[in-house]
């Protein structure tokens, strides 16, 4: 795996899967670390978003304060409504592109990151990743990262799943990509739905070595 410097940027892409509060809760979190965030969104990621968070996504112009002040109906969590200083701070270190745009720096090798996260990724995402047939910004920079030998995190949610996604995941992982399924785990006193998402989201941060907090660790008193 080549070498990264933790001041380079971070690729966020939310594709078409269901769990489209997983890749939300994650920018928020990561824009509230302060790293630089590239983010991308598919048509079917903007869809799924606006049935299950009803957020209208403008794909040619994303209304970032919206992704980062949303607030799930049912969050129990008193720190997540952020002042708009705080909001403005936040939105001034993402850069967005275009899903259709292959000429942004994301679509390039020579573009340094730190670590790119699918969140949630669809089975089509991940087939085009897989076999290196990419037909989008997403596909494409997830290719680079494994050319590259750079962190990537897929994150699907979709159960069951079929031999073929089985082994497209497999494929991946050969690859040297990190498969995490969005299975929140119960043993870190779950007392409400934002635990067992930022349990989800916890992990990804791991493996793209971002401090958290988010949940209480096995073994921590």
């Amino acid at each position: 795996m080549n070498q990264s410097n933790e001041n380079d940027p971070i690729v966020l892409a939310i594709t078409g899967a269901s769990g489209a509060i997983y890749g939300v809760r994650l920018l928020q979190i990561l824009a509230r670390s302060g790293v630089e965030i590239h983010l991308t969104i598919s048509p079917s990621g903007a869809a799924v978003i606006q049935q299950e968070l009803g957020l209208t996504i403008d794909l040619n112009e994303v209304d970032l304060a919206c992704l980062l002040s949303y607030v799930p109906t049912w969050s129990t969590d008193s720190q997540a409504t952020q002042p708009l200083t705080t909001l403005e701070s936040m939105r001034s270190e993402i850069h967005y592109h275009r899903y259709n745009d292959f000429f942004t720096p994301i679509a390039s090798g020579s573009f340094r990151t730190q670590a790119m996260v699918v969140c949630p990724c669809s089975g089509s995402t991940l087939s085009g990743i897989a076999h290196a047939s990419a037909s989008n910004l997403i596909q494409r920079a997830a290719e680079v990262h494994l050319k590259e030998h750079r962190r990537l995190v897929l994150v699907p949610r979709e159960t069951p799943l079929s031999v073929m996604q089985l082994g497209n995941m497999q494929r991946v992982a050969a690859a040297g990509a990190v498969m995490l399924p969005a299975s929140p785990g119960w043993y870190h006193g779950v007392e409400s739905l934002d635990s067992l998402v930022d349990f989800v989201v916890s992990r990804i941060l791991d493996q793209i070595g971002v401090d958290n907090s988010l949940i209480d660790r096995w073994g921590q008193t």
